[in-house]
């Protein structure tokens, strides 16, 4: 079946036409669910929790505890998002988006894992209530962080949802438009013209969330184009989310300097959510990004954990066309988000490879909790987190 659909763009001032489903846009099928998790991790979930084995099961207790995961839940949609300051006076109301997207992605892994039809109800319910309502994202330049970050959470939630034979059909193809016209749209401006700035001039966790968004969206929507558009954007990006300009200066010692390292680990730690997402989605089709270029992720990641761990590491200063930073900085030091079970289960449970502070920092925050756990901010919505239970392998 083939929709499409027009939609008047402000941010580009360009009508955009986007195809929903062509088999044009569908070079071959991708596994489903196959974003963040596959239906052999959703399995893996489910086996573990019924037989109260750790740490599944304190990661499960930290999901069933959070009031983003339970029935009491009400979805509060928008027609417009606004994160910034606009100019015209719209007041930022972006709180209500990054709560209901971590509330939908709870609620679909606790119907996943509990088998109770009334937890997919209503994170179905959710994800209908805002792509019934939603019909752009405005502020300042920072309606782009939007775009990415929450983009890339909702078509989690629905590629979770989408073997739920009781979310209408109707229902999920108008959900995946609302993905392509509002969400995919951003993230591919945003790349392409990095909102009329410098190449350079946007921090690399900008690029990240949109890469996050545009590949979960490819997954979700069956378009091998826009997929193979993320890909080949962290391979070889003019932006700070490119993998070699993300992890920039490879040291003798094996560790890579990240981008953000002078800026405040508060920012460095997010590039480790959202570059983790971004491998891990890839991953679970088929594409092995974790060990691209000797795992060069995997070098960044390791400095960045090395040095939130309290150790010292390697810095050289950094400069582009904005910015000068002579010292790395310790703004934020010891960050604590939940990101790093993806990176110790892939790297050291499944591959087999050494990677000491990730694996100490793995330990160190276990077990992980989601959106709600870290803070009423932002901040404490920016990874969808919960990883003890859904990345933890053996």
């Amino acid at each position: 079946m083939t929709f499409t659909f027009k939609s008047i763009s402000s941010f580009i001032g360009v009508a955009i036409v986007i195809t929903l489903g062509t088999a044009s846009a569908r070079a071959d099928s991708f596994a489903h669910p196959g974003a963040l998790h596959t239906q052999a991790d959703l399995e893996r979930m489910k086996t573990k929790v019924a037989q109260s084995a750790q740490p599944w099961l304190d990661g499960w207790n930290v999901l069933i505890k959070n009031p983003h995961a339970s029935l009491n839940w009400t979805p509060h949609p928008v027609d417009v998002v606004y994160r910034g300051k606009d100019g015209a006076g719209h007041p930022e109301n972006y709180r209500a988006l990054f709560n209901d997207a971590a509330a939908a992605y709870a609620l679909a892994l606790r119907w996943k894992i509990s088998g109770d039809d009334a937890y997919a109800d209503k994170a179905a319910s959710i994800l209908d209530a805002w792509s019934a309502t939603l019909t752009g994202i405005s502020g300042s330049s920072d309606k782009f962080l939007a775009s990415g970050i929450y983009g890339y959470q909702l078509a989690n939630a629905a590629e979770i949802l989408r073997t739920y034979k009781k979310w209408p059909e109707d229902n999920f193809n108008r959900f995946k438009t609302t993905m392509l016209n509002v969400f995919y749209s951003m993230n591919h401006d945003f790349l392409v013209r990095h909102n009329g700035a410098k190449i350079d001039h946007y921090w690399a966790n900008w690029d990240l969330a949109n890469m996050d968004s545009m590949i979960a969206i490819g997954i979700l929507t069956d378009r091998r184009d826009i997929y193979n558009e993320a890909i080949e954007y962290f391979k070889h990006g003019g932006g700070n989310g490119a993998i070699n300009h993300l992890v920039w200066k490879i040291y003798p010692d094996g560790l890579g300097q990240t981008q953000e390292s002078g800026r405040d680990q508060g920012h460095n730690t997010l590039n480790v959510s959202l570059l983790g997402a971004f491998c891990q989605m890839a991953w679970n089709q088929h594409d092995d990004l974790f060990g691209y270029e000797d795992s060069r992720v995997l070098k960044g990641i390791e400095y960045i954990a090395k040095y939130n761990l309290g150790e010292d590491v390697l810095y050289t200063p950094y400069r582009n066309s904005d910015v000068t930073q002579e010292v790395i900085s310790s703004a934020g030091r010891g960050d604590s988000r939940p990101v790093w079970e993806l990176f110790y289960n892939h790297y050291v449970v499944l591959k087999g490879q050494d990677a000491p502070f990730t694996k100490a920092f793995a330990e160190k925050v276990r077990p992980e909790g989601g959106g709600g756990n870290y803070g009423p901010n932002s901040g404490g919505f920016d990874q969808l987190g919960y990883g003890t239970l859904t990345y933890t392998l053996r």
